[in-house]
C-alpha cells in the first residue's frame, strides 16, 4: 500500500478526471489547513475565470487516505470523493450569503482549545489564554436540522468585521450562551437520555442503573447541542450551583472539546484524576477533539476555577497562564 505523500500526489494529478465535465473549467487547490490540534491537507475547487462562485466545499486528503487504507481501491476513493464534492457544490451557499458581515456581531461564539497543541493556529487568530487553554472565536454561518456550520475567526476576518479580540470576547460570552445553552447533567441522566433515544423503557433503565448519591456522582458539563460544550465551564454560575448542591468544591476533568466532567473534590486526588484523563485522552479521544490532560479545581467559596495540578501533560502539554479570567456572578452585557 502506498504511503501518504505518494497518495497526495496522485490526488493532485488525477482528482479532476473523476469530476463531471461541467467542472473541468475549475482548478484544483490543494493546501495545508491548520485545524484544532492538527494540520490537514485540504482540497477545493476554484473557478479559473475568477467568477463569483459558490463557496467550495472542502475535502481533506487525510480522510481520503484513511478510506484508501480501509478499502485499498484507489478508484473507489477518488469516485466517492468526487461525488461528495459535486453534492457539496450543488448545495453550497453563495459567498455573499455566507459572508454576511452586517450580522456577524450576533453570530460570534467561543470555544476552547489546548494552547500548546495549537501554537500555529493561535498565531493567526484572535484569542485569549486561560490556564493551559485558549479561548478562540467562531462565526456561526448557518443552523439547520442537519447541523451547524461555522468558521474560526482569523485575524483577517476579524479585521473585515471591524472587531478586536476584546469585542469578540464580549459578544461571544453572551452569544454562546444563547446559541449553546449550558447543561449540567449527572452521568446517569446522560445515559438515561441515550437509552431513551434507543427506545429503552424507563423502568428497564431503573432496573439496570443504581442511583448515586449527589456527592459521589459524575456530572457532564456541556451544552444543549453537544458541540464545543467544554467552553460551558467558563460560565461560573453553572459551576457554583453544582458546587452548592454538592456542598463541596469541584474537580473538572476535560473529556473533550465538547464536554467536561465535574466531580466533588471529595471524590479523589487530582493527580490520580489527571492520570486517568491522560489515559482516556490517548486511548479513546480522537486527536481533533482532545482538550487537555489537566484537572481543574473550582473553589465554591472563592468562586474561582484554577489548575488543580502542575503535572506536565503528555502529548498535550499545556502552559499555565499567569493571567486568569476573573468571574463574577453576573454575565457580561452585550
Amino acid at each position: 500500500m502506498m504511503n501518504y505523500e505518494l497518495f497526495k500526489e496522485l490526488v493532485a494529478e488525477n482528482f479532476m478526471s473523476y469530476m463531471p465535465t461541467e467542472y473541468h473549467g475549475f482548478s484544483l487547490d490543494v493546501h495545508p489547513v491548520t485545524k484544532v490540534n492538527q494540520t490537514l491537507d485540504s482540497l477545493n475547487l476554484i473557478p479559473t475565470d475568477n467568477s463569483d462562485w459558490k463557496v467550495s466545499p472542502t475535502l481533506y486528503i487525510n480522510q481520503m487516505y484513511k478510506h484508501y487504507q480501509e478499502c485499498g481501491i484507489l478508484q473507489e476513493v477518488f469516485q466517492r470523493a468526487a461525488e461528495s464534492m459535486v453534492q457539496g457544490l450543488k448545495h453550497a451557499p453563495d459567498q455573499r450569503t455566507v459572508m454576511d458581515f452586517e450580522n456577524a456581531r450576533s453570530n460570534i461564539v467561543m470555544a476552547l482549545v489546548n494552547t500548546e497543541q495549537n501554537i500555529a493556529l493561535l498565531d493567526s487568530i484572535p484569542h485569549r489564554q486561560y490556564q493551559d487553554l485558549s479561548i478562540i472565536y467562531r462565526w456561526v454561518i448557518d443552523q439547520s436540522q442537519d447541523g451547524i456550520s461555522s468558521t474560526i475567526v482569523n485575524n483577517s476576518l476579524a479585521q473585515k468585521v471591524g472587531m478586536k479580540e476584546e469585542d469578540l470576547y464580549q459578544l461571544a460570552v453572551v452569544n454562546t450562551k444563547e446559541f449553546f445553552p449550558p447543561t449540567v447533567k449527572s452521568m446517569n441522566e446522560v445515559i438515561r437520555d441515550m437509552f431513551a433515544k434507543d427506545g429503552m423503557p424507563e423502568d428497564m433503565f431503573e432496573m439496570m442503573i443504581d442511583e448515586m448519591p449527589d456527592d459521589r456522582a459524575m456530572y457532564v458539563i456541556s451544552n444543549e447541542k453537544g458541540i464545543n460544550g467544554a467552553v460551558s465551564m467558563l460560565y461560573e454560575n453553572e459551576l457554583h450551583r453544582l458546587a452548592e448542591r454538592l456542598g463541596t468544591d469541584l474537580y473538572i476533568m476535560p473529556s473533550s472539546v465538547h464536554e467536561v466532567i465535574a466531580v466533588s473534590s471529595h471524590m479523589g486526588d487530582p493527580n490520580t484524576l489527571a492520570q486517568m484523563v491522560n489515559e482516556i485522552n490517548m486511548d479513546q479521544v480522537a486527536l481533533e477533539e482532545r482538550l487537555s490532560n489537566q484537572v481543574y479545581h473550582y473553589d465554591k467559596d472563592l468562586r474561582k476555577l484554577s489548575m488543580a495540578t502542575d503535572t506536565p501533560n503528555k502529548r498535550l502539554d499545556g502552559i499555565v497562564a499567569d493571567a486568569q479570567l476573573s468571574y463574577s456572578s453576573k454575565e457580561p452585557s452585550r
